[in-house]
């Protein structure tokens, strides 16, 4: 898989491995596809669908079957919504799947949105106890949201 399709990945790793509110990070140019983290975000359709880019990438690496079958049983997401499945044939273990925003223009809340994504991910890794996890930039490809804002 082209990184030109996955783009740049957001890595944040705990440090110490006991959690907490502060996780750092770093900017990786890398197939998201390819990281061996505790999980991977995957820039989600809303409806339990085969989608395309990141979302596309990320079902042919894990078993295209297996985790639409896996979403499916979780059924609609709502934007900001993050939900979790295992990683199947990942290297990672498990994929958050999350629903962006399209992008409007600028003018319809967009931006707060997409913040609600990275919150409700960064929220749902650490609930889970993860202490290792790889954002793709949501929104960026399909849905037309700016890389830089």
């Amino acid at each position: 898989m082209s990184c030109s399709i996955l783009d740049y990945c957001i890595y944040y790793k705990y440090q110490n491995g006991q959690g907490g509110d502060f996780m750092p990070f770093q900017i990786v140019r890398n197939d998201i596809t390819k990281m061996k983290v505790d999980a991977v975000i995957n820039t989600a359709n809303p409806n339990a669908v085969y989608g395309r880019g990141t979302d596309q990438a990320i079902y042919e690496a894990a078993g295209r079957d297996k985790l639409l079958a896996a979403r499916q049983k979780i059924g609609t997401l709502q934007v900001g919504e993050a939900v979790v499945t295992p990683g199947f044939r990942l290297p990672a273990k498990y994929i958050i799947h999350n629903a962006g925003p399209v992008w409007e223009g600028g003018d319809r809340g967009e931006e707060e949105k997409l913040e609600l994504c990275y919150e409700n991910c960064l929220r749902l890794a650490a609930k889970k106890k993860f202490k290792s996890i790889a954002f793709p930039l949501i929104s960026t490809g399909t849905y037309g949201f700016p890389k830089k804002i």
